[in-house]
């Protein structure tokens, strides 16, 4: 069912006041704007009948904008669907690499930078990891988050890592032999503070940014850096499902917004330090707001991305070097030319082209619904104007 409050709600309401206040950048005004006429008629759609009892229904396009929670589950699904065929059926473990919060004045400076150095050192450091305790390459799936339930900000990576790997020879070997972790994970924390903290120096550098920084970063020498290892999983096709609940998120969803007031809005949030219990939170519509656009992602910025055995490129020249019974065999789903919405369709259980009133016709579409145009202005301006 359809949520009581949404973000868009929010957006409408607060929107110009935080536009105001906060002053925004371009790119967050443009996710803003895709939040607020995802679903209206402002992006067009089409009429649909039922060939049966003739009732009319109107769906209306979504925005697709990656931020947005309606548009989410779908691509959750159809990612899905498509990465269960990649997964290599050996035993994974999730990681989870942590970052103190006094680095977070560099994120806000540069989110682009940050975030790049934080995949790059993770990975730099399970594959060096894989070489010294088992001398060989592994491979890991990346996701980024950059919130706290509370919609701060705390950037972390979510890596599935499989207990498998190459040596040098080009030989397939299993790695590990404990089912709770992988690696130390003590030893994992100290590699990836070291990484991870030189790569910030040596491209702020570059920038000539390291002396508005340095105070910053030998702050975050002195914390404790964690990093979580959970038990190995049972299955590729488990893993993949796993993973599917983390990588089309976004800060929050409609279903933890409980009410908007004149002036407050209220969201549902967990507490970790009191062992996960929920509890809601009251802040201002701004502030909300503003949390919020923190976690928009730069633009084009890749937030899953694939390492070592998983990366395509790899994948391609280990088929080159093993012999067909050394190769781990993945396992395979049907092909077919099945449409996207098709594909929904079989995972949901749910046929959406049924009538909902009469549920023995078909909703067939009958007339296009054009997308409202407006003239090539500042997409600032759309903004305020849709506001209005």
């Amino acid at each position: 069912m359809r949520p009581a409050v949404e973000i868009a709600d929010v957006i409408r309401q607060f929107g110009k006041q935080y536009c105001e206040q906060q002053k925004p950048t371009a790119e967050q005004l443009r996710v803003l704007h895709d939040l607020l006429h995802c679903r209206t008629a402002t992006l067009g759609g089409h009429e649909e009948r039922c060939d049966c009892c003739h009732t009319v229904r109107y769906s209306y396009n979504s925005c697709g904008n990656r931020h947005c929670p309606k548009c989410l589950a779908s691509k959750q699904a159809l990612w899905i669907e498509k990465l269960i065929s990649k997964t290599l059926p050996v035993r994974h473990y999730h990681l989870v690499f942590t970052v103190p919060h006094v680095l977070n004045r560099l994120c806000l400076y540069d989110r682009k930078l940050y975030y790049s150095a934080l995949f790059a050192a993770c990975w730099s450091t399970l594959k060096n990891f894989g070489y010294t305790h088992f001398g060989a390459e592994t491979g890991a799936v990346c996701v980024l988050h950059s919130w706290g339930q509370n919609l701060s900000l705390h950037p972390h990576l979510h890596c599935l890592v499989p207990a498998a790997g190459y040596d040098l020879k080009g030989c397939w070997k299993k790695l590990g032999d404990h089912q709770k972790f992988l690696y130390p994970v003590h030893q994992l924390s100290g590699v990836f503070k070291g990484k991870f903290l030189d790569l910030l120096k040596r491209r702020l550098r570059k920038k000539q940014l390291l002396s508005d920084f340095e105070e910053t970063i030998e702050n975050a020498y002195g914390k404790k850096w964690v990093v979580y290892c959970e038990p190995a999983m049972a299955n590729a096709e488990h893993v993949i499902r796993y993973l599917g609940q983390y990588t089309h998120r976004v800060a929050i969803s409609n279903q933890r917004i409980l009410k908007i007031t004149k002036t407050h809005v209220s969201f549902i949030a967990k507490n970790y330090r009191t062992g996960g219990q929920k509890s809601a939170i009251t802040i201002t519509g701004v502030e909300f707001l503003r949390r919020f656009c923190q976690h928009i992602l730069p633009r084009n910025f890749v937030k899953i991305r694939y390492y070592g055995l998983y990366n395509a490129t790899t994948k391609r020249n280990l088929k080159l070097q093993f012999q067909p019974e050394q190769h781990p065999v993945e396992k395979k789903i049907q092909q077919s030319n099945e449409t996207a919405t098709a594909v929904i369709h079989r995972i949901a259980g749910k046929d959406f082209k049924k009538c909902p009133h009469c549920e023995h016709g078909k909703m067939i579409i009958v007339r296009e619904l054009p997308r409202i145009r407006s003239p090539a202005i500042a997409i600032s301006t759309l903004f305020y104007k849709a506001l209005q």
